[in-house]
């Protein structure tokens, strides 16, 4: 599979459709031309993973509230998820590592422990007011 440009008009369809890696990078980034060759290669490993890349510059808005802050960063996100995220260039072996624990997760008990700790959030700022 091709990777696919994400945008703030694709970006919340995008995300929901499975395990989905976002590629943050600029054209002027070299460290972000060395990744982009490993980026698409892995997609054409994966094809059951979304690829999809995010154009900093063109795609600023989108960027700032991510809260990026380095590029290239691979943000990881399933069902709607987002899993962690991960700057700089990363090789071949190590993107095939971390989709393959990402397939790994039990997206049921992500959920729970989310659920969980979004109800703790909830307790904690109650109890400060």
């Amino acid at each position: 599979m091709a990777t696919v440009q994400v945008t703030e008009q694709n970006f919340e369809s995008t995300v929901k459709q499975g395990i989905v890696l976002l590629d943050f990078w600029a054209s002027w980034c070299g460290p972000c031309r060395v990744f982009g060759p490993v980026f698409e290669q892995a997609s054409a490993r994966h094809p059951d993973v979304v690829f999809g890349k995010i154009d900093t510059e063109a795609e600023q808005g989108l960027a700032a509230a991510l809260e990026i802050r380095a590029i290239p960063t691979v943000m990881v996100l399933r069902d709607g998820v987002m899993l962690g995220r991960a700057s700089g260039a990363m090789p071949a072996a190590a993107l095939d590592e971390l989709i393959a624990e990402v397939r790994a997760l039990d997206m049921d008990e992500v959920r729970r422990k989310v659920s969980e700790a979004r109800e703790q959030g909830k307790a904690e700022t109650a109890e400060a007011k």
